[in-house]
């Protein structure tokens, strides 16, 4: 019921930018939380940042100071400004959507978008 759209990846060299976008549609509760997750090839799945439908955002401590997360809850479209990037990070970001109901957590993930990054 739930459908998270990304867009915005693609190729960049390093040092340069790309915005991430996703837009959610369907059922969602006014009171969630939106991110952003990545995974590189042969690697986990990991947390890159969220957002809370209040504005609290919460990023991996590697990352903070060049990737920005932020939202438009009007449009229930979340962004990602990755800024300085470098080759490590390359991966497949997803957008994610979390939320609880009557005590449990739901959450719902998008396609993914590549981003690869050259040296």
């Amino acid at each position: 019921q739930v459908q998270l759209v990304e867009s915005g990846g693609g190729w960049v060299q390093a040092g340069g930018s790309l915005r991430l976008s996703c837009a959610a549609s369907g059922r969602i509760f006014r009171r969630n939380t939106m991110g952003w997750y990545r995974q590189a090839p042969g690697k986990q799945r990991e947390l890159v940042a969220t957002i809370t439908s209040d504005g609290s955002t919460n990023y991996a401590d590697s990352l903070k100071g060049r990737f920005t997360i932020s939202r438009d809850n009007a449009k229930n479209t979340v962004y990602l400004q990755m800024n300085s990037l470098k080759p490590e990070d390359t991966a497949v970001y997803y957008c994610n959507l979390a939320w609880v109901l009557l005590s449990s957590s739901f959450n719902s993930w998008g396609q993914g978008t590549q981003v690869t990054v050259s040296s």
